[in-house]
């Protein structure tokens, strides 16, 4: 059983679960909001992309980016997805992080793109 994230209560009034596939999309986001030092008990979790909210943007922080997150994923959830692949654009304002992945257990193909501080 997976809790869904985030914490939500379902129809029946108990804790919302989540298929594995949803599950693994979920970590994947939280690898990349998490910034390192914000859990107590693995203080380098994450890959600090809400900290960069406010600086300068262009092709020179999509590449620091798509190294750190690269790195963060493989490093926390290499036993549940193998990245095919992960490009970050820099768009005006804000960053595009798109991330194809393949689920270990299933060889399903999935897709998470996180833009502008929100993910689909």
């Amino acid at each position: 059983m997976h809790i869904g994230f985030p914490y939500t209560v379902d129809a029946r009034g108990r804790t919302a679960t989540a298929d594995h596939a949803d599950h693994v999309r979920d970590m994947v986001e939280q690898v990349l909001f998490t910034s390192p030092g914000e859990r107590v008990n693995r203080p380098d979790f994450g890959c600090g992309l809400l900290d960069l909210v406010f600086a300068q943007n262009g092709p020179e922080l999509a590449a620091a980016v798509e190294m750190t997150a690269q790195a963060a994923l493989q490093r926390w959830l290499g036993d549940l997805l193998t990245v095919e692949s992960l490009t970050v654009r820099a768009e005006e304002s804000a960053l595009a992080v798109s991330v194809n992945y393949v689920l270990t257990a299933t060889g399903e193909s999935r897709h998470v793109l996180v833009h502008g501080g929100t993910a689909s």
